[in-house]
């Protein structure tokens, strides 16, 4: 599953909830986090996050702490909620799984090869069978895709969906995409510059080649008036052995004695 059809999958997953959103009031709102954040194939929670009547239950007592909770699964990690436990709602194992998945998708942002170690220690597993069987399982669901090499210990992935963006992490992406913009134009007209530097160059060869071919052209067309010429004075020289009367008025001879000139 590609990163498009992933994110209209769980978007399409998590409507149910939204929808229930508009109805539920007060502390139900608890339930409605818990529910939202046990459903398979939900990995984003903006919306319902910003829902109004979340927001407006979020103040209570009894839905703060279920609040923190779906903040931590839109931006934080497994890690995250470890030191943070105390503060937080408990969660099923399914919870806990998606948290983990959740988790790999963000350290794979910063490296693209993540040893077996770094996450049994992040995200608490004891043994490798264990982990892998997490890994897998994430590949299934589209998470992120890769290939696990046991011969090195450890998990190269190839891509990972996206999370939830704090709202800093916007005005980040959006600064970076134009300095991108601003490199790219640069870049561009740089290749601009070079085109036609390439194209001039290509002129003023072409230009070279033309004359050049024309000094051969001259070149030949004076050997052969010299070739012409010697066969007409050898042709003379025959003819007066012979006795014969050569004319040496005659045009032909004299245009011959002028293009030698």
């Amino acid at each position: 599953m590609n990163e498009t059809n992933l994110s209209l999958s769980t978007s399409q997953k998590l409507q149910p909830f939204l929808l229930l959103s508009k109805s539920v009031k007060g502390v139900a709102n608890a339930k409605l986090i818990m529910d939202a954040l046990n459903a398979p194939n939900v990995y984003v929670f903006t919306e319902l996050y910003q829902s109004p009547n979340v927001v407006e239950a979020s103040t209570l007592p009894e839905v703060a702490p279920y609040y923190s909770l779906l903040e931590l699964f839109m931006y934080g990690t497994f890690k995250d909620y470890q030191e943070n436990m105390s503060q937080l709602p408990a969660l099923n194992d399914t919870q806990i799984k998606k948290l983990k998945h959740l988790s790999i998708a963000t350290l794979s942002e910063t490296s693209q090869t993540l040893s077996y170690d770094l996450l049994q220690s992040y995200l608490n597993i004891a043994t490798v069978r264990e982990l892998e069987d997490l890994i897998i399982e994430a590949f299934y669901q589209g998470i992120f895709t890769g290939k696990l090499d046991q011969r090195q210990r450890q998990l190269q992935v190839m891509y990972s969906m996206g999370r939830d963006l704090r709202p800093q992490q916007l005005e980040e992406t959006m600064k970076a995409l134009g300095a991108w913009s601003v490199s790219t134009s640069r870049l561009l007209g740089s290749m601009d510059a070079k085109i036609a530097s390439l194209q001039e160059t290509v002129q003023l060869n072409d230009q070279a080649r033309d004359e050049y071919y024309n000094q051969i052209e001259l070149l030949r067309n004076e050997i052969r008036a010299n070739t012409n010429l010697k066969k007409m004075d050898m042709t003379l020289d025959e003819s007066k052995k012979k006795g014969y009367n050569v004319d040496y008025n005659s045009p032909d001879y004299n245009n011959e004695r002028v293009k030698k000139r």
